[in-house]
């Protein structure tokens, strides 16, 4: 357990911060971008859940799993190294695996799509597209300081999959995909 005595260090007043391992970075490096992006996509996941409401509460259940999830990858950002198997705290390849399950099991229940859908319908489904875009950042900022620095790959592979995730949990908070609003291509181009 983590254990928070002191709030403000006033460490970082400068524009640095540590990591795990002790090492000073610039704040705006891409590592840090990324941990971030994930910091915020998981608040973006608290207010998804709220917007829920005592509505279904597989999803409910699903998004604090998944906000667990974001610290320990925000940890393992942290913490420099690509070894899952290193001791740190990293994301292992059973949580990738546990989106995928989730993917497949939500997706099973909804129709299929014959348009691209827009953010809409629910506030919690438009909360978790927030959630899916801002996911998709992260995984930007993780590639791009993956080219220089290693990085877990399963921490790489989970971002991925969990902006798939999000898609079909949206959906799902859709009332199915009832609440779905479906892209109608060219419909406001103006005059033919």
């Amino acid at each position: 357990m983590v254990k928070l005595d002191k709030i403000y260090t006033r460490g970082g007043d400068g524009g640095q911060t540590s990591l795990i391992d002790g090492k000073r970075v610039a704040k705006y490096t891409p590592r840090l971008m990324a941990m971030g992006d994930v910091d915020e996509a998981n608040a973006i996941l608290g207010l998804a859940n709220t917007a829920l409401g005592t509505k279904n509460k597989h999803l409910k259940n699903l998004i604090r799993k998944i906000q667990n999830d974001l610290c320990d990858l925000g940890a393992d950002f942290a913490c420099p190294g690509s070894s899952a198997s290193d001791g740190k705290l990293r994301i292992k390849k059973y949580q990738v695996t546990s989106i995928e399950t989730e993917i497949d099991f939500l997706n099973s229940k909804l129709k299929p799509l014959d348009s691209f859908i827009l953010p809409g319908g629910e506030r919690s489904a438009v909360w978790l597209h927030l959630a899916r875009t801002v996911i998709r950042r992260a995984e930007r900022s993780a590639v791009e300081f993956s080219e220089n620095e290693p990085v877990n790959k399963f921490a790489l592979a989970y971002l991925n999959r969990l902006s798939d995730l999000m898609f079909v949990m949206a959906r799902q908070a859709n009332n199915h995909g009832q609440s779905d609003e479906l892209w109608e291509p060219g419909k406001y181009g103006g005059p033919n």
